[in-house]
């Protein structure tokens, strides 16, 4: 799961909402049901690999919670306090989840150490096997919805709840390779992989915790997705140059300010309708975005001054 592009940059600011919020619901309804399904599973044969799957759904229902009522939060209009909107709730809630994330990795490790040193035998790992299969199939088809809502939205919050079912996705596979392992061969292979696991699920922290803080940090957008923006303000016939674009990205909410280069002579009038022009242009393909332009008389530009 990348970076922030939207596949679909017409989508009004309520569609958006209406998707993430369809998201967060399908994301907190299938980690019930998984929590449900691993727990009788875990209780049955007693597997720690079993134990670090119900541990990461668990944490993933808590988790979906927490994004859920950040992306209503976030989807909120701006008011009176909060100027900018509350875009940025999002990226709160993604190192909300990270941390939830490394609490259960670090104590899956322990775990996964002292049943290796004390590995028990597995027995009737049927239940488990069939509750892993259902795990993967479920997850699957959440992935794939989540797929769809970030390509539609870019949302911060989706992806970071995304990244926790795509963990998921790989720990359930294993955990079903280690059963078999486990039941047929030897019994330390179940530690030895959730040992893995609660590796793997640290690595998922630290993803998580890197796109939230591009956000929080008020990152710039990508390289091309600035020369896209640059391209659309210089297609206006009279725009002569621009400089000192600024973006940024809160929530759904893009931000662009710019310096509009314009020909000294022109009437206030002139170079206010030309300032609207680049606005409606950048609005029809960023229909999110935060807008401001500065009119600069092109003698007084510095060339120093930077793009």
């Amino acid at each position: 799961m990348n970076d922030n592009n939207i596949e679909k940059k017409g989508l009004s600011s309520e569609e958006a909402g209406k998707w993430m919020k369809r998201a967060t619901y399908a994301s907190a309804s299938v980690a019930g049901l998984l929590i449900t399904a691993k727990l009788v599973a875990w209780m049955w044969i007693d597997s720690v690999s079993l134990l670090a799957t119900l541990l990461d759904s668990c944490l993933d229902a808590v988790a979906s919670l927490i994004t859920l009522f950040a992306v209503r939060h976030a989807l909120e209009p701006a008011d009176a306090e909060h100027r900018f909107g509350h875009g940025k709730a999002e990226s709160l809630a993604g190192l909300a989840q990270s941390m939830f994330i490394t609490g259960s990795a670090l104590f899956l490790i322990l775990e996964a150490f002292s049943r290796f040193f004390h590995p028990q035998p597995l027995e009737d790992v049927g239940i488990g096997l069939a509750v892993m299969i259902f795990s993967i199939v479920a997850t699957l088809a959440l992935l794939s919805f989540q797929r769809l809502v970030i390509r539609k939205t870019g949302s911060v919050a989706i992806q970071a709840d995304a990244m926790h079912y795509k963990t998921d996705l790989y720990m359930n596979m294993s955990v079903l390779l280690a059963l078999l392992l486990a039941f047929y061969g030897w019994s330390g292979f179940d530690a030895v992989f959730a040992l893995g696991i609660g590796v793997f699920i640290l690595y998922s922290a630290w993803e998580i915790i890197q796109l939230a803080l591009k956000d929080l940090m008020d990152q710039e957008l990508s390289d091309d997705e600035r020369e896209n923006i640059r391209q659309i303000i210089i297609n206006h016939p009279k725009t002569l140059g621009v400089h000192d674009l600024r973006t940024r990205k809160s929530g759904t909410t893009l931000f662009i300010q710019l310096h509009l280069e314009l020909d000294d002579h022109l009437p206030l009038i002139e170079a206010h309708a030309i300032s609207d022009d680049v606005e409606a242009a950048l609005l029809a393909v960023y229909p999110n975005a935060e807008i401001i332009i500065h009119e600069d008389p092109m003698s007084s530009v510095d060339i120093h001054q930077v793009f």
